[in-house]
């Protein structure tokens, strides 16, 4: 039998100029490591500081979560500093502020416009290496990480993750949650936090990254300046216990107050130096990454035993984890699982074929070439290379050593690592599911997902669910609005508008808002689009009156003070900046600009530069006047509540709503954009193309058939990504996706591809496009579709927030309050032809907008 060719080394040209770009390291007298990598391709910057401990590195503390603690506690105040002053001059920027913990390190960065990068490393350094941890603010912190904790084991997922860890690591530090086991965490005190604060953030312990298209010699003065004036100091070294391999399977299943079974199949693998690695992580894309990978087509599409499954190699250190998941209906869990080792011995037997290693390649290279579409994905992977590999040339020999494998290493890596006595299998079961010696006592009344509809005199709605399965409440409230409702020169306004109810009222300033939510362990957030936004709140059911509250405030007294005002334009500019570095955001955008012309869909709802500049309070107020009325109001509840004493309040707070009437959406007939064909350069690699055709809004009788259509365009099982990415490799990705208004739509096409090949890419799209005009379209296809749609839509349906944001849109939209009852109904009942039909009504040649973004 001849050996399988590999991937030609071609493959990686389109990493190869990323490899040849100039990377600065060095280090400071005091052994701080410094990456810079200029980049002007936008004028922002990414400055991160990645401090090199994390949850494995807590010593006498295992289990305490300190590393978390900490992350939560660097910018609350400093020697210069307070903590309010640091993300006051973080927004003052345009910059946002974050942070993130892991096993291994912890990581904060800021991101703002490149002329300010200075200020960036100012602040980090200062946070960072003089903090001061408040005795105050480290109380009400820990009270925050509590409720944190508490919020955590509510979640499944995290539940069935965290029963993994602990069940597959009985010695390795991984066994601990990085957020802590509550008990721990609440024993550990103010003193446990900064004596590990000062044993682990040293200069000699810390890696400055920051990429972007900043001044490099001011830059490095900041760096002398900030960063290079702490001292070096001592560090110890911890000892980070190696794993034991197991001798036996491992099982871990738990029955409890869930809807579906979820599941893990775990063996344990060594760490990202090893030479198996890239073996490893291939053999999980070959097996788990994607529709069209094996277990999912075996599984899922043939089988049918689950809803979801996927596969995963973890191996961030010494010691990591192959892991399969998996959701199923509860009756099937056991199945799936057999199923999935069945298929594993199938391959271990028969092996893999050299077009699916070859596929797994090219995804591993799609994936790198995306993680470093802006200047913070870019920072993220030059830290990871430095702080986890120790090589920041790791990538250019680890893709080497990707061309090198063979399907055969894949069975190797199989057989020898994902064998039966190491296997650690978990899942989480619905109470029901429970063998019958251990039959399950009484427990929360489940909701039954329908939502009572209540209309005010005023004409105000208010839709109600009680849920008591999880001590959570959701507050959602909802309003007509988005473009249509907008200035033509103030895009941006009503999504501006959304923000700006989440800060200054007539109560609390902006700062003492997001401090009153977050010292209950709640959040305080807006949505917007083409036809909607509103605020949400969501708390633990004891603080339902701070919620009402902090509502109340928003709509009914908002400040909108002029210095907030310009700090969240600000920041709405930097984003809209920093989209323009995504390629495929730039061209959808001048996409909906020649398909929808003189129409306010044109532009999306985030706003354009020149309308969002323009945008004063006073506009502001003026919208906030226009749609901040009864008849506009809809609020949905969801979670844990009783009725019969919330309901009062609730009508009292939405009887204070004006009872104005609601005008006219503008510019909902205006005009659309001429048919054609268009191309935009831009200084990319890569070419975009994508093919626009008008398609029904919301409301449409054929609304549906949209869905299944926008399903069978789209995924890694479709014939279209079949045809153009893995048989003819022509395109990087390629799908279809809607733009929806109320009363009309866009329907549109984008693929990924080479300079060289696009126009093969749009002779596929057309194809396509006839093979369902002409009922190409099979049976399997649809029901596949069908099922897809479906499952999702149960799944998604699980959570109190997006059961409210449903209920909240479909009474916005004239539709039933409960109108997700009839969605798989609807779903079934679209046949082959109603397909075919749509496929001739909508996508139409003369009617169609092309758009080619290229070099």
């Amino acid at each position: 039998m001849p050996k399988p060719t590999p991937l030609s080394p071609r493959a990686l040209k389109p990493l190869e100029s990323l490899w040849r770009e100039e990377i600065e390291r060095f280090i400071l007298p005091n052994g701080l490591t410094v990456i810079l990598k200029k980049d002007p391709a936008s004028p922002v910057s990414s400055v991160q500081v990645w401090v090199k401990t994390g949850s494995i590195h807590e010593g006498d503390h295992l289990g305490a979560g300190l590393s978390h603690y900490l992350e939560h506690m660097l910018f609350k105040g400093t020697e210069r500093r307070t903590g309010r002053e640091i993300s006051a001059t973080v927004q003052a920027h345009g910059g946002y502020l974050n942070a993130y913990t892991t096993f291994d390190r912890t990581v904060y960065y800021i991101d703002l416009p490149a002329e300010h990068t200075a200020v960036a490393i100012d602040l980090l350094a200062d946070a960072v290496l003089h903090s001061i941890i408040p005795a105050d603010e480290a109380a009400k912190e820990k009270e925050v990480i509590l409720r944190e904790i508490d919020m955590g084991l509510d979640d499944p997922d995290q539940r069935l993750g965290q029963a993994l860890f602990d069940t597959a690591f009985r010695t390795h530090p991984y066994r601990y949650p990085i957020i802590g086991h509550r008990e721990v965490f609440a024993a550990c005190t103010r003193e446990d936090l900064a004596a590990y604060y000062r044993s682990r953030y040293v200069p000699n312990n810390v890696v400055v990254v920051i990429v972007g298209d900043f001044d490099p010699a001011a830059t490095h003065a900041a760096l002398a300046q900030h960063f290079g004036s702490a001292p070096r100091q001592r560090l110890a070294p911890v000892l980070v216990p190696d794993e034991i391999p197991p001798l036996a399977r491992r099982d871990v299943h738990r029955f409890e107050d869930v809807e579906i079974a979820r599941a893990g199949l775990a063996w344990p693998i060594p760490g990202l130096t090893h030479a198996d690695a890239p073996a490893l992580d291939m053999l999980a894309m070959v097996l788990g990454h994607g529709d069209s990978s094996i277990l999912w087509q075996a599984i899922r599409e043939q089988a049918r035993l689950v809803h979801t499954i996927d596969a995963v190699s973890w191996n961030p250190g010494s010691v990591g984890l192959f892991y399969v998941s998996y959701t199923a209906d509860a009756g099937k869990r056991i199945a799936a699982e057999q199923a999935v080792q069945r298929e594993l011995v199938r391959r271990a037997d028969r092996g893999f074929s050299a077009a699916a290693l070859a596929k797994a390649v090219r995804q591993a290279i799609s994936a790198e070439i995306n993680s470093r579409k802006t200047m913070a994905g870019q920072a993220s992977r030059l830290g990871a290379a430095e702080v986890v590999v120790g090589d920041l040339r790791y990538n250019q020999r680890y893709f080497g050593r990707l061309l090198a494998l063979t399907p055969a290493d894949l069975r190797r890596v199989l057989r020898t690592h994902l064998v039966p006595e190491r296997l650690t299998a978990v899942s989480l079961n619905p109470k029901s599911a429970a063998p019958a010696s251990g039959a399950p006592g009484a427990g929360p009344v489940a909701a039954s997902h329908d939502f009572e509809e209540i209309r005010l005199s005023n004409g105000a709605r208010l839709l109600l669910q009680p849920d008591r399965r999880l001590p959570n409440l959701h507050f959602r409230l909802g309003f007509l609005g988005g473009p249509l409702f907008e200035p033509p020169d103030r895009r941006g306004l009503n999504a501006l508008l959304a923000t700006m109810l989440t800060k200054d009222t007539a109560r609390r300033s902006s700062a003492e808002v997001a401090g009153a939510i977050e010292e209950v362990g709640g959040a305080f957030s807006d949505f917007s689009g083409n036809n909607s936004f509103g605020l949400a709140i969501e708390v633990m059911p004891d603080y339902a009156d701070l919620a009402l509250q902090l509502l109340a405030d928003a709509v009914f007294t908002p400040a909108f003070k002029p210095a907030t005002c310009a700090i969240e334009r600000e920041a709405t500019l930097a984003s809209l900046r920093e989209a323009r570095d995504d390629v495929v955001t730039f061209g959808r955008k001048k996409l909906r600009e020649k398909f929808f012309g003189g129409h306010p869909f044109a532009i999306e709802s985030s706003g354009d530069e020149a309308g969002v500049q323009k945008i004063k309070p006073a506009d502001l107020r003026a919208l906030h006047r226009l749609l901040v009325v009864a008849g506009n109001a809809v609020l949905a509840v969801a979670g844990d509540f009783e009725p019969r004493r919330l309901r009062p309040r609730l009508e009292a707070f939405l009887r204070e709503f004006p009872s104005r009437p609601l005008p006219a959406a503008v510019g909902e007939e205006g005009g659309r954009g001429q048919p054609g064909d268009y191309v935009e350069n831009q200084p990319r690699q890569q070419a975009v193309v994508y093919q626009a055709f008008p398609g029904p809004g919301l409301r449409a009788p054929d609304y549906y058939v949209s869905e299944v259509a926008d399903e069978l365009f789209s995924g890694m099982s479709s014939n279209l990504f079949e045809r153009v990415r893995e048989q003819k490799s022509l395109a990087y990705f390629v799908r279809s996706s809607r733009v929806l208004g109320l009363s009309c739509g866009m329907f549109f096409f984008f693929a990924g591809a080479s300079p060289e090949r696009y126009g093969e890419v749009i002779t596929e799209l057309e194809a396509e496009i006839v093979r369902v005009q002409q009922g190409g379209v099979t049976p399997e296809e649809l029901r596949r579709c069908q099922t897809r749609l479906k499952a999702a839509r149960r799944m998604g349906m699980q959570a109190s927030s997006a059961r409210a944001m449903q209920a909240v849109l479909n009474v916005l939209y004239g539709l039933p309050v409960n109108d997700w009852r009839n969605y798989d109904t609807r779903i079934d009942a679209v046949t082959l032809a109603d397909i075919q039909t749509f496929a001739q009504r909508y996508l139409q040649a003369d009617r169609r907008v092309e758009l080619v973004v290229r070099p």
